[in-house]
């Protein structure tokens, strides 16, 4: 699956891209896209793909058809618990932090593995894989070893579930290629599909944006 990383992009932008046969995209931030989705075509399809934050939780479930970044237990059970409030099942991929990055989010490997059943049992979670956000590189092959890595942590996955995990979400514009040939099945795509996004001036606020996007 081809997601487009609408992130700063305008509606129009969206549209234009739908016109050309996308359909899916990608948001890091609730409000954003509480803002732009209504704007959007109504047959776009919206993943979130930002840090969530627990407060932001509801508006996440009404908004999107899955989440691919829940990094902790109590993120997950917040999920289930609004899913459970809005009558509404939520896909989700859980975010693992491969490279063990203090700058970024998401499970560390180890941790995952021993809280993997619990979030399992979940009632209102579809789990249906994993999701990284490997060290930035600018020669791909350096990031090959942690696309592998969640390959192979997927697989100890569906050990301990008995059950498949059908996504693996890793791959941006500079990588996208690698992650393939490592077996993502979807890959993230800004730049290479909008062109170099317009930064905002002032500050950076650190709300429900993270290091998931292109």
């Amino acid at each position: 699956m081809l997601l487009a990383v609408a992130k700063t992009q305008p509606a129009a932008a969206i549209e234009e891209a739908v016109r050309a046969g996308q359909m899916f995209f990608g948001e890091n931030k609730v409000q954003e896209a509480g803002a732009k989705i209504p704007l959007c075509p109504g047959r776009a399809r919206w993943h979130f793909i930002g840090h969530l934050q627990s407060n932001k939780v509801r508006n996440a479930v009404a908004l999107f058809e899955m989440i691919q970044s829940v990094d902790s237990l109590a993120l997950a059970q917040e999920i289930s618990r609004r899913c459970g409030e809005a009558a509404k099942p939520m896909p989700v991929l859980i975010e693992v932090n491969v490279a063990g990055e203090a700058s970024k989010f998401g499970y560390p490997p180890e941790k995952l593995l021993a809280e993997l059943a619990t979030i399992a049992r979940l009632t209102r979670i579809e789990l249906q894989g994993l999701m990284t956000v490997p060290p930035y590189a600018t020669d791909a092959e350096k990031v090959r070893p942690h696309f592998r890595r969640l390959r192979e942590l997927k697989v100890q996955c569906q050990k301990i579930l008995g059950a498949p995990l059908p996504h693996l979400s890793m791959g941006m514009s500079g990588d996208f290629e690698t992650a393939i040939e490592e077996g993502a099945t979807i890959v993230r795509i800004g730049t290479a599909l909008f062109g170099p996004r317009q930064r905002s001036p002032g500050p950076k606020r650190d709300n429900d944006a993270a290091g998931a996007q292109d």
